[in-house]
């Protein structure tokens, strides 16, 4: 089997980098660090980077200072930095590079751009690692464990207060967000997958759903909160 560049990049922005190493690709293949993240696309919607040939993007790739970004007509790519928590979303014709805060634009229409919680862009980094341990059936995040000389209801009362936090947070995404962006859900359920809140998880899949039904990656969480919720695994 080939392996080339592009596809071990691809690998890589997929939160894979371990089936890499059982290949035994060395550190030199390496690239830099990721500045953001894909968390919507539709269309033709292709990247590169350098010399590199177009490759169609993907939902939650992560994306790095660089890349160049190529929007087909009718398509739409909406990407988050982490710094700063700026979100765009570009709808084509349309085409950029990618900074470390901030997208350039090349030609086509400028984005629409809001900028999100603090937090927010973080939880949408944890996506791609998620969603990859949900297809294999692992855990990917470990519950949030608090420090063991804090009582056990300190540690209920602490985390009612984040996920109420959390919510409240989700409930001001929604009210700003188009209503084919799942962003608000995203966040959420990376909230909630952390406390193994696995029946809220599914109702909020199932909204995910509702909003994009033709996202495989929609569908997948979907699937996944079903069977977590299901009362065998609670």
């Amino acid at each position: 089997m080939i392996i080339t560049m592009q596809s071990i990049r691809n690998v890589a922005r997929l939160g894979l980098i371990g089936s890499l190493l059982i290949f035994g690709i060395s550190h030199g293949a390496a690239q830099a660090a990721d500045v953001g993240i894909v968390n919507q696309f539709a269309g033709d919607v292709t990247y590169h980077s350098g010399n590199a040939e177009p490759t169609q993007a993907q939902a939650f790739m992560r994306v790095r200072d660089g890349d160049q970004f190529s929007i087909g007509a009718g398509g739409l790519l909406r990407l988050v930095y982490f710094q700063g928590g700026r979100q765009e979303t570009w709808k084509g014709l349309a085409s950029f590079r990618v900074g470390a805060a901030l997208s350039e634009q090349d030609s086509g229409s400028k984005p629409e751009v809001t900028i999100l919680p603090t937090g927010v862009p973080q939880k949408l980094g944890r996506m791609p690692e998620l969603l990859q341990n949900v297809r294999l059936g692992g855990v990917a995040l470990r519950s949030v464990k608090l420090p063991l000389s804090i009582d056990k209801k300190t540690e209920v009362t602490e985390g009612k207060t984040k996920l109420s936090e959390a919510k409240a947070i989700y409930r001001k995404l929604r009210a700003s967000a188009t209503p084919d962006d799942i962003t608000p859900e995203l966040y959420l359920f990376s909230i909630l997958h952390d406390y193994s809140r696995y029946a809220e998880m599914k109702s909020v899949a199932r909204n995910m759903r509702k909003r994009q039904p033709n996202s495989i990656e929609s569908k997948v969480l979907m699937a996944w909160a079903e069977k977590h919720a299901a009362p065998s695994h609670k």
